[in-house]
Parts: C-alpha cells; sequence; structure tokens
C-alpha cells in the first residue's frame, strides 16, 4: 500500500469521517486555510487512480466513499513507523512514547490488560 502525502491523508481522514461526500462536503472538513475547489477535486482523481477511493456518479456530480479503511491504512503506517523507526519492536515504541512523557501510567495499565487478555 501507498503511503499518502499529507493533503491526501487530510482529505482521507474527511472521507473516513463522512463515510462518503461531494467534493464541497469533503473540503468543509478540511482545517484552514481550506484548498481551492479544482486542489481537492485533483487530489480526490489522485487518490482514485491509487485506489483508495471510489466514486458513484449522480450526472456530473461525483460521490466518493474510501476503499481502504482507516484501521487497514493505520496499520500499514504504524507498522512501517515501527520497522523503520523502532527496529521492527513493538516494545522500542512503547518505551519511547513512555520515555518522551507521551503515556501515561494509566494508559500503560490498559495496554497491559489488553496484552494479558489476548493470551
Amino acid at each position: 500500500m501507498q503511503k499518502l502525502a499529507k493533503r491526501e491523508e487530510q482529505i482521507m481522514q474527511s472521507l473516513w469521517k463522512l463515510e462518503k461526500a461531494f467534493i464541497k462536503e469533503i473540503i468543509e472538513e478540511l482545517t484552514e486555510p481550506k484548498p481551492h475547489y479544482n486542489t481537492t477535486a485533483t487530489i480526490v482523481k489522485i487518490l482514485e487512480e491509487k485506489g483508495f477511493i471510489n466514486h458513484v456518479a449522480y450526472g456530473n456530480s461525483f460521490q466518493y466513499y474510501p476503499l481502504v479503511s482507516k484501521d487497514e491504512y493505520q496499520k500499514e503506517v504504524l507498522g512501517d513507523v515501527v520497522h523503520n523507526y523502532f527496529d521492527n519492536s513493538p516494545l522500542a515504541l512503547v518505551k519511547f512514547f513512555a520515555k518522551e512523557e507521551k503515556i501515561n501510567s494509566e494508559e500503560l495499565e490498559e495496554i497491559i490488560k489488553l496484552i494479558k487478555n489476548k493470551k
């Protein structure tokens, strides 16, 4: 699966949230500064060519919907991060967050519970 550029990812975030949307609806969900309609339409077309989204035609209008779920993409991207930056070690990732104080003890306890319940 290809990695998305920043603006592509923002558009996908909008589509994952909306589930299906026309270009104007996608733009409404984006943060400021909002891109021009034509810019958004171009990025949407690129996402469609990459196989991330598809559309349904209503006359001259297209309603877009994701083909790749947020969970699928999240798993792929996080897997790449763990592989490329943490020597393929999820433990190294958790240690990093603990060291940087990006995760608190309650969250660590929740992770431990999840691991124990998986066994």
